[in-house]
This record gives structure tokens, C-alpha cells and sequence, in this order.
């Protein structure tokens, strides 16, 4: 059964290349980021039904701007650059990062952070870093586990249970967590239903 928060219109508005570009904006922003590699543009585009919506590539390291996405005409997707080894110089990387944090931490508006983590790997340093950093900072946030459908329910389970162990160590409370397939079209209508609860809560 389709969710009734599906999304009816996606249109993209505009690429800033630091904070002080973004849009003057009052609506409510949700952000995606992750690994370079993580399947960020395919998550973007079947969550949206726009085949070419978020510019996917083969080349890590695609989205070099703060991507901005009207949906429904009442709130953002905003498409960060990824993080990890995308193959650009160190001074790119700093850019990206200041850009990032600048964003992460001055957006009024931004409401959720959706961090995308490759569900077949174990929990990778530079991920559970920026968990920590989006924590430490109190920057909402939700774990979503992408390309479920390259590996058994049996071992994704069991990676999530593991990123969940880790985390219990230093945290109280467990961030929301999805698991998505872009190819199955699975856990997207989990991931907008969450949206809108939160769009409903800051009404």
C-alpha cells in the first residue's frame, strides 16, 4: 500500500557553492550525506520518482555543491557532498568540509539529517566520526542503510545490530534507523512517512 506522503512534485531549485548562497528560504529542510560511494543520487531519485532528479556517476565524489529540491512545494531535500575518498585534492575536501559544517550548523531550517551508510560494511571510522560529530553538536539525524538487496536480510540485520551495539556504548537514545534498496524500491515509503511526522511536529 503507497504511503499518502508520497512525493507528488520534485523540482530542483538551486546548487550553492558555500552557506552564504543558499536560498532565503522559511520552509523546512531535510539533508541527505554520506560516503561518496554510498548510492546518495539513486536513494535521491527513487525516493523522489525523478530518474535523474540527484546526478548519480560511476566517479566518487559527483555532488560538489548544496543541491536544493522543492518537494510538494513545502519542503526541501537538500543533496550534500559526500564524505571519504572521493578523489579530490585535500584543499577541495577542506572546502567541502567547511562547507558541510557551515550548513550543518547555522541552517535554521534544517530539520533531519539523513546519514547513508553502505549496509555491507561493518561500521567504518569516518562514519561513526560524523555520527559523533552530529551528536555532539545536537543536529537531529536518522541512519539510513542503503543497497539491502546486495546482501542477505540475515546479515543486514546483524550489521545494523552491530552499528546499534557501538552506538549504545556513548549514547542514550538510538537515532532513527532505515534500511533502503534503490533496485527493490524498498524503505523509501518508511523514510517519507518519518518526514512528514517530523513536518507535523514542527507545525
Amino acid at each position: 500500500m503507497k504511503s499518502s506522503n508520497h512525493i507528488k512534485s520534485a523540482e530542483f531549485k538551486i546548487s550553492s557553492p558555500k552557506f552564504d548562497a543558499c536560498p532565503k528560504t522559511n520552509e523546512s529542510e531535510f539533508a541527505f550525506i554520506g560516503r561518496s560511494n554510498v548510492g546518495k543520487s539513486s536513494l535521491i531519485n527513487t525516493l523522489t520518482s525523478k530518474k535523474n532528479l540527484a546526478k548519480a556517476s560511476s566517479t566518487p565524489g559527483k555532488t560538489q555543491l548544496i543541491n536544493f529540491f522543492l518537494i510538494n512545494k513545502e519542503w526541501y531535500l537538500v543533496d550534500l557532498p559526500g564524505y571519504g575518498y572521493a578523489r579530490v585534492g585535500k584543499e577541495k575536501k577542506n572546502v567541502w568540509n567547511q562547507m558541510i559544517q557551515e550548513y550543518l550548523l547555522q541552517r535554521k531550517q534544517l530539520k533531519n539529517v539523513f546519514l547513508l551508510v553502505d549496509c555491507r560494511h561493518k561500521p567504518l571510522e569516518n562514519d561513526l566520526e560524523f555520527i559523533e560529530w552530529l551528536g555532539l553538536n545536537g543536529i537531529p539525524f536518522s541512519i539510513v542503510f542503503t543497497k539491502s538487496d546486495k546482501v542477505s536480510k540475515n546479515e543486514l540485520q546483524k550489521n545494523i545490530a552491530l552499528y546499534k551495539r557501538i552506538l549504545k556504548k556513548t549514547w542514550e537514545e538510538l537515532p532513527p534507523v532505515f534500511s533502503t534498496s534503490s533496485l527493490k524500491k524498498e524503505g523509501y515509503e518508511e523514510i517519507l512517512d518519518y518526514i512528514h511526522l517530523v513536518l507535523n511536529i514542527n507545525e
